[in-house]
């Protein structure tokens, strides 16, 4: 009677430690249990061995199931598995590497951008000292240095394109175009009397022979670094303007706009005006000059452009012509020259 109790329990355990097949688990969960049982059937009667019989039938029957629902879920949890660990091991090769780049990435623009910062800041406190009350002559300085890396850019690009490495039209039809716009800038300035110092003349052209080479190896080695550089410029150029704009409003508003200007920004030919502005589709900014107010205020507003235009070539193969669209689109616009800015 103690091994008929001893042994059914120890086919359970061994039942559910053993290993193998479905068919291997059914013949060592079987041989134990008959082994006892033709020895119990030779000193008990029959009715007892068969409720045994029946009863080690039930024990097997739940080992068995048991088995089949650990094997269900074993087999479930290992796909599970596979495939989290596939997941956990895509993501471990995949992000590593693109973290350190864009981390690297930003620590370069963070020091680039430093460099840009401290030279332009340089700068505007010479040009606050020399010119703190002779707005005029400051803003001659101010365009004669501006239109200058747009010089610097196209000389790059064309010894690039000679050499057939990187040819894109459109960074050399808006750069041409922005120091088109510049260089009205200027001659507006020399037309209000900024360019009546000798001295003014001498400083800003030899700041601008360092600037353009300046900008030209800059831009050989970072097109990135030389965009944000005339960023800045641009920025200070924006803002001294508006400054401008603001503290001598009121008398701008009574003097008259010099004939440049009006030629320049009520011509027929706008295009060059237009390819320029990059944020803008063509023909989407008219402006009206009545007066020397309306002048400085467009000059204002054309640094924001050249700004944003900047902003976007920091972006590698960002740039893109206002005029390079399909023909349907220039449809679209209707190209009305009377709408306002």
């Amino acid at each position: 009677m103690a091994a008929l109790l001893f042994h059914p329990a120890s086919a359970v355990s061994m039942t559910s430690s053993s290993g193998g097949s479905y068919d291997q688990k059914l013949w060592r969960n079987s041989t134990p249990f008959n082994s006892h049982h033709k020895l119990f059937s030779l000193g008990h009667s029959a009715p007892l061995s068969r409720s045994v019989s029946s009863t080690s039938l039930q024990i097997r029957s739940a080992v068995l199931q048991g088995k089949e629902e650990k094997a269900v879920v074993e087999e479930s949890f290992q796909a599970k598995s596979f495939v989290n660990e596939k997941k956990k091991e895509s993501d471990r090769e995949k992000p590593p590497e693109s973290s350190t780049s864009v981390g690297f990435e930003k620590l370069v623009i963070k020091i680039e951008q430093s460099i840009n910062i401290f030279l332009t800041d340089s700068v505007i406190k010479i040009l606050d000292t020399l010119y703190h009350d002779r707005h005029y002559a400051r803003f001659f300085v101010l365009e004669t240095i501006a239109r200058v890396p747009y010089f610097a850019f196209m000389s790059v690009l064309h010894l690039y394109e000679s050499f057939g490495w990187w040819r894109r039209a459109d960074y050399l039809k808006v750069h041409f175009a922005e120091s088109w716009n510049e260089m009205h800038h200027l001659l507006i300035m020399e037309e209000l009397g900024g360019n009546s110092w000798w001295f003014d003349c001498f400083l800003s052209q030899h700041i601008a022979v360092f600037y353009y080479f300046m900008i030209v190896f800059m831009y050989a080695i970072s097109p990135r670094m030389a965009y944000h550089f005339s960023e800045c410029v641009e920025m200070h150029a924006f803002e001294t303007y508006d400054k401008f704009i603001k503290a001598q409003g009121d008398e701008l508003k009574k003097l008259p706009a010099p004939e440049i200007a009006v030629q320049y920004y009520t011509g027929d030919d706008m295009y060059l005006f237009d390819e320029f502005q990059t944020s803008r589709a063509p023909c989407s900014r008219r402006p009206k000059i009545e007066n020397l107010y309306d002048v400085f205020l467009n000059i204002r507003d054309d640094e924001a452009e050249h700004c944003k235009t900047m902003k976007a070539c920091q972006t590698h193969g960002n740039l893109k012509s206002p005029h390079s669209v399909s023909q349907e689109e220039e449809q679209d616009l209707g190209c009305d020259v009377s709408q306002d800015c």
